[in-house]
């Protein structure tokens, strides 16, 4: 009996201390996905693009904003700027290339693939269009800051 006792106390510890140490454990948060734009494109990804300037709308065909991106974005195309929507059904290893977590994302980089300005989500005509002018001719945007990286809208 007294052996019962001993073992029945044991498990009683065991169970509390297992208790104890599980609720000492944080749990981390779900990974949420990042809405980053990449701050430097490799031109040569994007072949289609022949321009000084290139409008990059990464998008997916389940997303119901990205269409509206790309149409808006669509309105730029020029001898100056290429439009080019990479899809992540038919690009995904270029969404994995820049880190893609997100989408609608849209980055302007100029020749040397350097990203002058971003938008990360649903973006106006008004204020894409604002920020590309701005980009290819810096100061001629009554909102210069629209589009930049560190923009809290963004």
């Amino acid at each position: 009996m007294t052996q019962v006792l001993i073992a029945l106390a044991v498990v009683v510890v065991a169970v509390a201390v297992g208790l104890v140490l599980r609720r000492r454990q944080a749990v981390a948060a779900p990974t949420q996905p990042s809405l980053a734009v990449p701050a430097q494109l490799d031109r040569a990804d994007f072949p289609q693009a022949t321009t000084p300037w290139v409008v990059v709308v990464f998008s997916s065909a389940t997303c119901h904003t990205c269409g509206d991106a790309v149409r808006k974005a669509g309105v730029l195309a020029s001898k100056e700027v290429s439009v080019v929507e990479v899809e992540f059904g038919a690009a995904a290893a270029l969404h994995r290339k820049y880190d893609i977590q997100a989408v609608p994302i849209i980055a302007v980089a100029d020749q040397q693939g350097v990203v002058h300005r971003g938008f990360a989500g649903p973006v106006t005509a008004t204020d894409l269009w604002a920020a590309v002018a701005d980009a290819r001719d810096p100061g001629s945007s009554p909102e210069p800051e629209l589009g930049h990286h560190d923009h809290p809208a963004d």
